[in-house]
């Protein structure tokens, strides 16, 4: 199984277990963090989830082995959103990395080690809150590539940057660390390398605490409303169109070797 889930009294923590491919995620993947979520939602023993990654990273996007291959076009090609779409929540979805088009009525929190980049970074901007751990990097990566952002990031990065940093990370696609990922709002806090998923937990088990009818009220209503973020979702969507054009042979020079780990030097 490409996910892990472990139950801590009302918190869930649901780790991306594909340690060989930095937890990128493939079709399967998506589907089942898509699903597990969505139990998760369901399920009123459970207050909070936390998302993280097995092996020393949270996510390092989408698995462009399987985008460029063409493995993964049946379930690209599953994921249009319908014109009249406008309820995420009484109506789900799934996007490309799984949970991303899903609005919850519980919290979630990532819980970051090494990579967050790519959609791996939209799946972290998903999340309500987010730890880091130190020497943990996020950015949008995929810029290397020609594969637009599709997962929600640039509904939420704005939202949660500012439009000028979500600008410069979008446009950039430069690597961001934990303490700047923290000085610029990405993260909410940063702890010793390692420690993400315990402080993560921590966090989670103190908000099971208080009263959940008002902690879920007041985060829906903190929260861009259902309708508005379908609208600005099936906006985004329409660039996924841009992956035949560019994303396709960005994947397949990923798949030969070229600029791994972050390198833009040779594209």
């Amino acid at each position: 199984m490409s996910i892990q889930i472990e139950t801590d009294g009302p918190v869930r923590i649901i780790a991306i277990d594909r340690p060989a491919a930095r937890n990128a995620v493939n079709p399967q993947t998506a589907q089942a963090l898509y699903d597990t979520f969505l139990d998760f939602d369901a399920d009123p023993d459970l207050a909070v989830a936390v998302l993280t990654g097995s092996g020393g990273a949270f996510c390092a996007g989408f698995d462009l082995k399987a985008a460029g291959s063409g493995a993964a076009d049946d379930w690209i090609a599953r994921l249009d959103i319908p014109d009249d779409w406008s309820d995420p929540i009484g109506d789900p979805r799934p996007g490309p990395m799984g949970p991303s088009r899903l609005m919850l009525r519980k919290p979630v929190i990532a819980a970051i080690e090494g990579h967050a980049v790519a959609g791996g970074m939209e799946l972290a901007a998903w999340c309500d809150m987010r730890v880091m751990g130190q020497g943990a990097t996020t950015g949008v990566f995929c810029r290397r590539w020609g594969v637009p952002l599709i997962d929600g990031g640039t509904v939420r990065l704005p939202r949660i940057l500012g439009q000028g940093r979500a600008n410069d990370l979008i446009l950039t696609g430069r690597p961001v660390q934990a303490e700047e990922a923290l000085a610029m709002g990405f993260a909410d806090r940063v702890v010793p390398q390692g420690g993400a998923l315990a402080a993560a937990q921590g966090l989670a088990r103190d908000l099971a605490r208080f009263p959940q009818g008002c902690l879920r009220a007041d985060h829906m209503s903190a929260r861009l409303p259902p309708a508005d973020l379908a609208v600005a979702l099936r906006r985004e969507w329409a660039s996924s169109a841009l992956f035949a054009d560019e994303g396709r042979a960005g994947a397949a020079r990923f798949a030969a070797g070229k600029g791994r780990g972050g390198d833009f030097s040779s594209l």
